[in-house]
């Protein structure tokens, strides 16, 4: 089993750069943010005891709403990280390519 690279850390083990979603960061907070409340919703429909399929469906939506974060963040990730690997430090152009087939390989593990 291979671990995923990782970027590059300071002393302290903090990234020493800027995370590809940094241009989108508030966008993507306010739809996780949306999310939160989704689940404390399906949550309570449990709790009220709903009818399952009414909770399914809710949960049906946070998942795909969870789903399209993760794709911003993905495409944030390929065109700020990768891209700019790629364009600058080509040593390390291989490690990120490596590190996003890692996490899609992840992530279609369904």
């Amino acid at each position: 089993m291979t671990t995923a690279p990782t970027a590059p850390r300071d002393a302290h083990g903090q990234h020493t750069q800027a995370p590809g979603y940094a241009d989108h960061k508030d966008d993507r907070l306010a739809r996780l943010h949306k999310i939160e409340g989704q689940v404390r919703g399906i949550s309570r429909m449990v709790t009220d005891g709903r009818y399952c399929i009414d909770v399914l469906t809710q949960i049906s939506a946070a998942s795909r709403a969870l789903q399209e974060v993760a794709l911003g963040l993905l495409d944030d990730h390929v065109r700020g990280c990768v891209t700019d690997a790629a364009r600058t430090e080509p040593s390390q152009a291989e490690r990120k390519f490596a590190e996003l087939s890692d996490t899609l390989r992840r992530a279609l593990r369904l």
